[in-house]
């Protein structure tokens, strides 16, 4: 339950300490800012949505897992990755996980973090954020079916569209090519997260993220 919120208190911390030993600009040292992150996990996931993000390309390995919903009120405004780099003739997984930050439109002071089921390789990437509005669509970087006696990694990285028009990209690998962007939020933006996840193959071939789909709420 820790991991989002230790992540961004661990920079902050770090930040801190940086401006105390003014190893920073001092007028950059405003943690007044500092934002408080809570892990919403499926507290919410009774949230209504008004449609459905998805993309065509995703691959075929895994299950759908649960739903994870911003609180009413809160849309997501920036992402992090959880990420394997390369293995170098390994089993490779790439993309494992998606985490998006909730917050109100006009207030990012207090944050909640959602990810669905995430795979279990690679570290968590610094977040990323729309520079002002939400995330309102996604396009996904995937690699096919390599075969029977190749090396699946599936979902390798992600991008989205911000209502303020900018395109996020994340810090994923690059196997594969990115496919279609997906439909765009209607109304305000994207509110919560489904992810297609293969589970652990025991010593055989992991792909881990597969596909995912992000909830559109008005």
């Amino acid at each position: 339950m820790c991991a989002g919120v230790c992540h961004i208190n661990m920079m902050w911390l770090l930040f801190a300490a940086a401006c105390a030993l003014s190893a920073v600009d001092p007028g950059s040292c405003d943690t007044k800012a500092r934002p408080f992150v809570e892990r919403a996990g499926s507290a919410f996931s009774q949230r209504k949505y008004q449609s459905l993000l998805t993309v065509p390309n995703g691959e075929q390995f895994g299950n759908w897992t649960w739903p994870e919903m911003c609180p009413e009120g809160f849309y997501a405004a920036g992402f992090s990755l959880r990420v394997e780099p390369n293995q170098y003739g390994l089993d490779d997984t790439a993309l494992n996980g998606i985490r998006l930050y909730c917050s109100k439109p006009d207030d990012r002071s207090f944050l909640y973090s959602i990810e669905s089921h995430t795979g279990y390789y690679g570290d968590w990437s610094d977040p990323q954020w729309c520079p002002s509005g939400v995330l309102i669509s996604f396009q996904l970087r995937v690699e096919p079916h390599q075969g029977l006696f190749g090396d699946d990694t599936a979902v390798n990285n992600i991008r989205f569209r911000c209502s303020s028009n900018p395109t996020l990209e994340g810090p994923g690998m690059d196997w594969g090519e990115y496919g279609h962007w997906s439909q765009e939020c209607s109304t305000t933006g994207i509110c919560g997260i489904e992810t297609k996840v293969e589970e652990y193959q025991y010593g055989l071939d992991d792909s881990s993220l597969n596909d995912v789909r992000f909830h559109c709420c008005a």
